[in-house]
């Protein structure tokens, strides 16, 4: 009997923490460093990314051996919930707009429903936050063209997911994007390029990501001072370049680079 295609591999950890402590916003900050070999300079976003439903729900189904078909959930509870983080965000540090990117023009209930949301939020913000929003494939071609435009963007699951990746790549790329997932009593903080079993024990890994990570959860907990001093240590390192891994174009190991850092926090 022939198998059925289909994807392979076990649910992720992070995916399963994300769902069993209802880490529903995804916050993925993407900001030029120097040093880092990018094609801008002065990228500096935040992509706010609903973290529980929409086609990542994970509702499938087989119709026949030969058709599939997956269920996209957006519900107004959620979409109006992720909206107020990504303003309430943008009010506690200074941002100036939050962009919704939907593809209401072709899914009109369901993304619909998910803009109609944001929108409702937005006008509580009024004065304070500017609103807008864009449609999911004009707002990839609009970053990569001139991505200083834009300041926070709220999404559903599967379009955050994108766009966050390829806001990484406006910065240098994964190796230096934090990631967090916060959730009404628990939050979990990640660099958000997976692990790399082959590299361990071999001090080789670039430790950036995972160390910008910590310095949000230093914020997240109201550590403020910690937080700027972590991760000013960090683009410190990068920017004086003798201290980096080999991706960063430098020569130092994990260790080498983790102690750069940490002698620059003590510094102050």
């Amino acid at each position: 009997m022939m198998a059925r295609a289909g994807g392979t591999g076990a649910q992720r950890v992070n995916v399963a923490l994300r769902q069993a402590l209802t880490l529903y916003a995804n916050v993925r900050p993407a900001r030029s460093i120097i040093g880092v070999e990018s094609r801008y300079s002065d990228v500096d976003l935040v992509i706010v990314r609903e973290n529980t439903e929409d086609l990542y729900a994970g509702i499938e189904r087989w119709v026949s051996a030969d058709h599939a078909e997956s269920i996209k959930i957006i519900t107004r509870g959620a979409s109006e919930r992720i909206a107020r983080y990504a303003f309430e965000y943008a009010v506690r540090n200074g941002r100036r707009k939050v962009t919704a990117v939907h593809k209401a023009n072709i899914m009109k209930l369901s993304d619909g429903l998910f803009l109609e949301s944001c929108g409702q939020v937005a006008a509580e913000y009024a004065g304070r936050v500017e609103f807008e929003d864009r449609i999911v494939d004009n707002m990839c071609m609009q970053l990569v063209q001139k991505p200083e435009l834009y300041d926070v963007l709220v999404l559903p699951n599967l379009y955050g997911d994108i766009v966050s990746d390829l806001a990484a790549g406006l910065v240098g790329g994964l190796g230096v994007a934090p990631g967090a997932n916060i959730g009404e009593r628990a939050a979990v903080f990640e660099a958000v390029h997976g692990s790399a079993p082959k590299y361990a024990g071999q001090n080789k890994a670039n430790p950036t990501a995972l160390m910008l990570s910590a310095a949000l959860m230093l914020r997240h907990l109201g550590e403020i001072d910690a937080a700027d001093r972590v991760e000013a240590a960090v683009r410190a390192v990068i920017a004086e370049g003798r201290t980096t891994t080999y991706d960063l174009g430098g020569s130092a190991g994990t260790r080498e680079f983790g102690e750069a850092v940490a002698e620059r926090v003590r510094a102050g």
